[in-house]
């Protein structure tokens, strides 16, 4: 059954602090590293220590990168605009940190044991995939030394699609990390006013992003989290120093993802940048709902530390957590045995269990009357607003005033992706205006599962309470098999029915 996870993003988010909370919650650490030698990127090594930040213990995700190509992230006197005691040239300030080499305090008191693994090796064959363009504002930035600047490789979405497919990883994990790029990217575009595909840009070039994000898609996998609530994003004022200067916090990159994606964003008292852009563009890209349940149950905490020193306390809680009316006690503290009925009544006082399994839940509905659109107009509307995440997506035939033919559009979404789904309709559509509602609605509680048939993998959903589950194959994953095979529909279809009912 899929996983909850709930990110608490009080003191901001960067990459590092997520992967730090992650493994802090359960990620298998050893996948990661065998994920990671596997990069054909070289020049970095990883550290995974247990710090105190606050006075809390927390887990730190280092990746430390060869001095030639490392920066200035934790000279917090650097970043915020202020000169050093020596001079620097122009050109080494337009070489500066990388967002994300990331966050927060870097003087850490290092505590157990730590573990260290160094990935140096050449990866000669995918480098040659690796093209070199414009400037980048992270592994290949210049040391904040007086000596020459070295010769630096740059990267764009191009060779960052050929680095994900050349790396070992699940498909699953792939696609989390492709997102999140894709994301930077057009944030990035945006900022710069270039095509996304020409974009050669710090975020997404850097080493240690790319060891992030992809770090953050594997943990995410291999935790099997399948839904991510952050409520807000909290971030910090005043400016900080990057490749093209001195720039507000926060900083263009983080304010388009956030105005792109429907993220809520909070401004604090805390003079620095809390939210990075990988920070942001991760939790765009796996948020599932903004809105925590009104109870529910912890069943494991995870702490990540940042690096750069402010005010906050400079770390990132992740919780997986499930709604409290799931949660059944097997026994009852201080019921005698035998007084079932009694230990039952207890039992909903202390969880708030009622009889019902259903689980309630709040959607959007949006509408809006169209009557000069043509039929291919809306068949492409419709994909395109399932591509935006739309829940459902349907037209319903009505007559308009004067008599005249025309369609109802209805949109099924969740409350995040509103501005989106409307931006769109007003853009590919003649509409000029749209209604929406926010409805209350109860849903089964329903998890995926994939079944063995004799042609194949077929992707079900179970829906319903234990004892009175029902079974749903998926339309794509059957329709695939009887394609191959020629099996009817119907036939495969049973099959596959039969065959979830040897699930646990």
């Amino acid at each position: 059954m899929g996983k909850s996870l709930y990110l608490e993003c009080y003191s901001g988010i960067s990459g590092d602090m997520t992967v730090a909370a992650l493994l802090d919650l359960g990620a298998d650490q050893k996948v990661l590293e065998d994920v990671l030698e596997s990069i054909p990127v070289q020049g970095f090594e990883i550290k995974v220590s247990r710090v105190t930040k606050s006075g809390i213990d927390a887990c730190d995700f280092d990746v430390i990168l060869d001095a030639e190509i490392d920066g200035h992230d934790h000279d917090m006197e650097y970043l915020h605009g202020h000169d050093h005691s020596h001079t620097h040239g122009a050109e080494e300030y337009n070489h500066s940190h990388t967002h994300e080499a990331e966050e927060h305090n870097h003087s850490h008191t290092h505590m157990a044991e730590e573990h260290n693994h160094q990935y140096e090796h050449s990866h000669e064959a995918a480098a040659k995939n690796v093209a070199a363009h414009g400037h980048d504002h992270g592994d290949e930035i210049a040391a904040h030394t007086h000596e020459p600047h070295r010769q630096h490789k740059h990267r764009g979405m191009n060779e960052i699609r050929q680095i994900l497919a050349d790396t070992k990883m699940t498909d699953s994990a792939r696609g989390i990390a492709l997102k999140i790029f894709q994301i930077l990217a057009k944030a990035e575009a945006k900022a710069h006013n270039v095509p996304v595909e020409e974009v050669h840009f710090h975020e997404v070039g850097a080493v240690d992003s790319i060891v992030d994000i992809l770090s953050v898609a594997v943990c995410l996998d291999n935790l099997g989290i399948t839904e991510v609530i952050v409520p807000v994003l909290c971030e910090g004022m005043g400016t900080v120093r990057c490749q093209h200067g001195i720039l507000p916090v926060p900083v263009p990159a983080v304010t388009h993802i956030v105005q792109q994606c429907g993220l809520d964003l909070r401004i604090t008292q805390v003079r620095g940048e809390l939210v990075t852009p990988t920070g942001a563009a991760i939790v765009a890209a796996v948020r599932t709902s903004c809105k925590l349940p009104e109870t529910f149950v912890i069943e494991k905490i995870g702490i990540g530390a940042g690096k750069r020193t402010y005010e906050c306390p400079g770390i990132l809680r992740a919780m997986l957590i499930h709604p409290e009316e799931s949660h059944k006690p097997e026994k009852a503290v201080g019921i005698p045995a035998g007084n079932e009925s009694a230990a039952n009544e207890t039992a909903k006082i202390q969880t708030g269990v009622t009889e019902s399994a259903d689980c309630a839940d709040y959607i959007y509905k949006l509408e809006t009357n169209i009557d000069d659109c043509s039929g291919e107009v809306l068949g492409f509307v419709m994909e395109k607003l399932f591509e935006a995440g739309a829940r459902d997506v349907h037209y319903t035939p009505v007559y308009m005033k004067k008599n005249r033919p025309a369609w109802l559009l209805t949109v099924i979404c969740k409350e995040e992706d509103v501005p989106g789904m409307e931006a769109l309709i007003f853009a590919e559509t003649t509409s000029i205006g749209i209604r929406r509602v926010k409805m209350e609605r109860t849903i089964l509680p329903r998890r995926k599962r994939k079944v063995m048939i004799p042609f194949g993998e077929v992707e079900v959903k179970i829906c319903g309470s234990e004892g009175a589950e029902k079974c749903y194959p998926e339309y794509e994953s059957l329709a695939e098999i009887c394609r191959k095979t020629g099996i009817s529909y119907a036939e495969a279809y049973q099959m596959a029915v039969d065959a979830s009912k040897n699930l646990e």
